[in-house]
């Protein structure tokens, strides 16, 4: 029997057609010199994080050691080999970020989504991270969820913005029925 996921479309994904969906990525990217990296965050974008099953059509198709192909996934932290929710938070403790209360957002933020970092919210909307430096120390403390960056974040203010992102998935999920 065939494991069934999700991709981050929301949309069951037996493995057979997870592996058709990136066999059509890396029939483009064969043969180029340096393709890894992106072909790793086309699929991350495709299935909103890394199966072990990809990793290792990857390894085979770009004729890669899988344990370079893994390596890389465990160096960068932007990619994860686990199911993430459907926004991911990351929470900047870079030095001015931390001086100016980024543990504290942190802290709030936990308490509010009852996870820790690394984890996924049970409903699969949110998941914890955290980032080094944004690039906007003059603004912080700052948190990033998915693309979006929010600065000047105060803890009191937590559940507020993560209900902005909670109305959205309601509205996508209405306009999807």
């Amino acid at each position: 029997m065939s494991d069934v996921r999700q991709c981050s479309c929301n949309i069951e994904l037996s493995e057979e057609d997870m592996l058709k969906q990136i066999d059509g990525i890396l029939d483009s990217y064969k043969g180029i010199s340096g393709a890894l990296i992106p072909v790793l965050q086309i699929a991350q974008k495709m299935f909103g994080y890394l199966p072990k099953l990809v990793l290792k059509r990857i390894s085979v198709v770009l004729n890669k050691p899988y344990s370079e192909v893994a390596g890389v996934v465990s160096f960068y932290s932007f990619f994860s080999t686990v199911p993430r929710g459907k926004y991911l938070v990351r929470v900047c403790l870079g030095t001015a970020c931390y001086v100016r209360g980024g543990k504290e957002v942190l802290d709030a933020l936990k308490k509010e989504l009852k996870i820790d970092v690394g984890q996924t919210t049970q409903d699969k909307l949110f998941s914890l991270d955290v980032g080094r430096c944004f690039g906007a120390c003059g603004r912080a403390p700052v948190i990033m969820i998915n693309d979006d960056v929010h600065q000047r974040v105060k803890k009191l203010k937590i559940g507020e913005l993560l209900d902005t992102y909670r109305k959205k998935s309601d509205e996508t999920t209405k306009e999807a029925n």
